[in-house]
């Protein structure tokens, strides 16, 4: 009886393929991307909503990232100037101008000088963590739509499937192209949707995080050359 059932299945579907390759062609007809989206069923809804959130993450990181990556060249240099001449308070000015991680750092670390070394070090070191925390907020959130995006199209991927054996099953002798096509298009449109929205923020993670690390290496190389400043006058 089950060989018969899928036998039967078989031919249907051959012959249904056929039949819409032959009404499809002459006439041109392609499905838009609303129409996919209706075809992948509910869970197409999480994930789209998810390609929303992904996409404002990356540009609203992107952005930040990059104004925090933009240091003056000569923002140690001229500090340095101003602290060797005493003048901290122009020091402390000149980085509250420039309005980037790096500069608050050193803003931090001006504050405590005439403290012990330990003191500055860790006041330079709080506010670095701070801007790190900042800089990555958003992160783990893309990288959850980079892990959960996948999952939800292959959830549709079974529902779809259970919803075409499920039609099968009902439909006895008569199955045809049209019970199946429902469950088999939801099948598909999720897991590509899915994918494509994975793929696609697993990509933007590596970017944002790459671009973090640089951020972060020009506030380590700051504060080292900061420190190593301080320790001039002794000399």
């Amino acid at each position: 009886m089950l060989n018969f059932i899928l036998l039967q299945a078989s031919q249907n579907l051959t012959e249904g393929a056929k039949a819409v390759t032959k009404a499809v062609q002459p006439a041109g007809v392609s499905m838009g991307f609303f129409d996919l989206a209706i075809a992948g069923g509910p869970i197409m809804i999480p994930i789209i909503l998810l390609s929303f959130i992904a996409v404002y993450i990356f540009f609203d990181r992107y952005f930040a990232i990059r104004r925090a990556g933009k240091v003056d060249s000569r923002l140690m240099d001229r500090v340095r100037k101003h602290i060797l001449e005493g003048k901290i308070e122009m020091a402390f000015e000149l980085c509250r101008s420039e309005n980037t991680p790096t500069s608050r750092m050193i803003e931090k670390g001006i504050s405590r000088i005439g403290r012990p070394m330990s003191d500055v070090t860790t006041a330079i070191e709080n506010v670095g963590n701070l801007e790190v925390s900042k800089l990555e907020k958003g992160l783990p959130v893309l990288a959850s739509v980079a892990g959960g995006a996948p999952m939800l199209g292959f959830l549709g991927t079974v529902t779809g499937m259970i919803s075409a054996f499920y039609d099968m099953a009902n439909a006895g002798n008569n199955i045809n192209i049209t019970l199946l096509s429902s469950g088999i298009y939801q099948a598909m449109v999720t897991t590509v949707a899915g994918l494509i929205v994975g793929i696609t923020a697993y990509f933007a993670y590596n970017i944002l995080v790459t671009n973090v690390e640089k951020v972060v290496f020009n506030m380590e190389y700051a504060t080292n050359e900061f420190m190593d400043m301080l320790y001039e006058p002794a000399k």
